[in-house]
């Protein structure tokens, strides 16, 4: 529990630090580097990160750098669910494991709820066990999950107001959308601070004109639906901070392959935003380009088995600091 405590405090304290702010004269949005602001978070972390690691196993560099060891476990997919249970349980009782977490999606025979719910809450790295849930929901300091955490921080960061402003989450997937939308409207006095935002989430059934009147008058819009080009320069309006977490994968024009893209038109809406993010960009841009590379393997080798799609991360630490898998526009990001 002091573990816990010890990031909760953490996530809580980070966003104290540099914003920026643009002048009046600015004609193009600045675009915020998701790398800078990661190496921030890291170097905050290892600094308060003040003993060595209880075990070292198959580290991620960016996780070791900041004294965190972990171990990659990788299952097959035809893997029961009793089995899988039966290893989150040896996990949650092992006493040096501090953070779990469990790659999604699983295989359509797994239940998925049942597998976030049988991590311990104490070290639910992801922040989807119902406890967590709740206490987000609650406003409780918890574990929140890393991309609406990575929204937050870059939101907080880099100075975008958000008290009384209106604000547009496009997506309302309980992973990313809504927890987006609760960070950013809920009150800024509670345990855990939020936003004071007037938040609208919009969903595949919101008409399109609809979407556009409320994105027209949006301060913030956050993308987050998995739609290619959904906001465009003419539904935003003049000085909007626009965040894209979405990932897409289309086809090139030009080279006929595929490449990734958000759910923001960049190029054109860079022209009217006061901040925007790229994409293909951190965190989860870096697990779209892993899966677009696999994806390309598997098409130029037909053969080869592919990769395990279960798989665990065990983090071993005397103190645990985790950070977003996403931090939009950086590719620096400890990805989880």
């Amino acid at each position: 529990m002091a573990t816990l405590r010890a990031l909760r405090k953490f996530c809580q304290n980070s966003h104290q630090v540099c914003r920026l702010h643009l002048s009046a004269s600015r004609q193009e949005a600045v675009v915020i580097s998701g790398r800078k602001l990661a190496r921030q978070i890291r170097e905050e972390a290892r600094a308060d990160v003040e003993h060595q690691p209880l075990l070292r196993a198959e580290q991620d560099p960016r996780a070791a750098d900041v004294g965190i060891s972990s171990e990659t476990i990788l299952k097959p997919s035809c893997i029961s669910e009793d089995e899988l249970l039966e290893l989150i349980h040896k996990l949650n009782t092992d006493h040096r494991v501090d953070g779990l977490l469990v790659q999604l999606p699983l295989p359509e025979h797994i239940d998925e709820r049942r597998v976030c719910n049988a991590v311990s809450p104490g070290k639910d790295v992801d922040g989807f066990h119902v406890v967590n849930v709740g206490r987000m929901c609650l406003d409780q300091s918890t574990m929140l999950p890393a991309t609406p955490w990575g929204v937050w921080e870059i939101i907080k960061r880099t100075g975008i107001p958000t008290l009384g402003k209106n604000v547009l989450v496009a997506g309302r997937s309980k992973n990313v959308g809504m927890p987006i939308a609760m960070l950013l409207h809920t009150d800024g006095r509670h345990e855990r601070p939020g936003g004071d935002a007037t938040v609208t989430i919009s969903h595949r059934y919101t008409p399109k004109e609809q979407l556009r009147q409320h994105t027209k008058i949006a301060d913030i819009i956050v993308a987050a639906a998995g739609i290619p080009n959904l906001i465009t320069a003419d539904m935003i309006k003049e000085g909007a901070a626009v965040i894209d977490v979405g990932i897409n994968r289309v086809q090139d024009p030009v080279t006929g392959k595929d490449r990734l893209v958000g759910d923001v038109d960049f190029e054109g809406v860079r022209q009217k935003a006061s901040f925007i993010t790229p994409v293909p960009g951190g965190g989860a841009n870096d697990r779209g380009h892993a899966d677009e590379e696999h994806h390309q393997g598997g098409e130029e080798h037909p053969d080869r088995p592919r990769a395990n799609p279960i798989g665990f991360q065990v983090i071993f630490l005397d103190e645990m600091y985790l950070f977003p898998n996403v931090l939009p526009g950086g590719d620096e990001t400890f990805t989880a």
